[in-house]
């Protein structure tokens, strides 16, 4: 890959992986970024081919692919079950910087969900019994209700993690970057795995 003089350190280097890059990206975003540098939008597709997009929070990443939690019995929970697959767009507006994930997604292991559900806040863990994500919602009261019954269930000892959530892997097939440059003549470089899962890269144009 031809690399522009030019561009800064912590910009596109030549490397075989894009995860390091990836690492660097979100470090620099965690020091300019005034809100969840981990944030990224997730793109998703219903039964019928039409697509949904919403932020979540970035919980994870590594070799395997990028981890988000959330209820299974959401809309994006039922729609990643169906589909087995998703996108993902980082932005990080003080930095101009930009990250696309694309590829099948799996189940993490029970055991990676419960670990980082016990290192949720505790109010967050009672929130995932109270909450029928994304279904109709009667009223305010009914919520605040719910959450009061199952912090008198949950006085004391640890909550258990529900049944229906639990985490999803991202692994990715293509992830490109994406950085601004004056007159819109901007750098993307797309890493791709080929037959064998190998990345392989190339520039597009902006």
């Amino acid at each position: 890959m031809m690399i522009d003089e030019t561009l800064k350190s912590g910009d596109f280097t030549e490397r075989d992986e894009p995860y390091r890059l990836f690492a660097e990206w979100l470090d620099d975003a965690g020091q300019s970024e005034p809100n969840d540098p981990n944030a990224v939008a997730l793109a998703t597709v219903d039964e019928d081919g039409m697509p949904n997009v919403r932020m979540v929070l970035l919980k994870g990443f590594d070799e395997r692919g990028f981890v988000f939690y959330t209820n299974f019995e959401s809309t994006k929970g039922r729609e990643i079950l169906s589909s087995k697959k998703a996108a993902m767009c980082f932005h990080w507006k003080s930095l101009r910087r930009q990250v696309r994930v694309r590829g099948p997604v799996e189940e993490v292991s029970a055991e990676e969900a419960d670990a980082y559900y016990a290192s949720r806040p505790r109010g967050s863990r009672i929130g995932a019994w109270a909450s029928k994500q994304s279904r109709p919602l009667e009223s305010r009261f009914a919520l605040e209700k719910a959450v009061a019954e199952y912090t008198a269930r949950y006085a004391v000892g640890t909550i258990p993690r529900p049944a229906y959530w639990s985490g999803f892997r991202i692994v990715p097939q293509t992830i490109e970057f994406w950085h601004d440059r004056p007159f819109r003549l901007h750098d993307r470089v797309v890493f791709s795995r080929d037959d064998k899962g190998a990345w392989q890269t190339r520039r597009l144009y902006p």
